[in-house]
């Protein structure tokens, strides 16, 4: 490869990063925030915030912690079902955290089709996520925020 083509290869790579980075902020942009059920916040309340502040279809995205669970249950009936199937009507992401249904405080069979498990960050010296990646293996990053603060609090709330 003689410097001409080094110079264009790297020029090429430049061009593709800047439109990644750029598509994603574009992405972010498009999405509403993070709305966190729990310690504190009921979950009807929060889903009501998150209803009123996201409007258009934008997507936003409520993670909900025990024992504000209640209403992403299958067998969930009456004002917290219609809620919770408001919110995914309205292109909110119904999340819970992976960690609480490993520790057996939600059941993951008990729940709701549309509710995504989230982890959390991946212990010290492990090797569940490589350097640099947002999404662990396996992980479908559409239903993840695009928004880098409102993934590393997502990915904090659920360590």
């Amino acid at each position: 490869m003689n410097l001409w083509d080094t110079r264009l290869l790297l020029r090429s790579a430049w061009v593709a990063l800047v439109a990644t980075s750029c598509a994603a902020a574009a992405a972010a942009l498009d999405e509403g925030g993070l709305y966190i059920a729990g310690a504190g916040f009921d979950f009807q309340t929060t889903a009501e915030r998150a209803l009123a502040q996201n409007t258009g279809g934008r997507r936003f995205f409520l993670l909900s912690l025990p024992p504000e669970t209640a209403a992403l249950l299958a067998n969930a009936t009456g004002p917290p079902a219609t809620l919770r199937d408001r919110v995914a009507a309205a292109s909110g992401v119904l999340l819970v955290c992976q960690r609480d249904i490993d520790s057996g405080k939600i059941r993951a069979d008990g729940l709701v089709p549309v509710v995504v498990a989230v982890r959390g960050w991946p212990p010290a010296g492990s090797n569940d996520s490589a350097p640099g990646q947002r999404h662990f293996a396996g992980e479908n990053p559409a239903h993840l925020p695009a928004a880098n603060e409102a993934l590393r609090q997502l990915r904090s709330t659920c360590s």
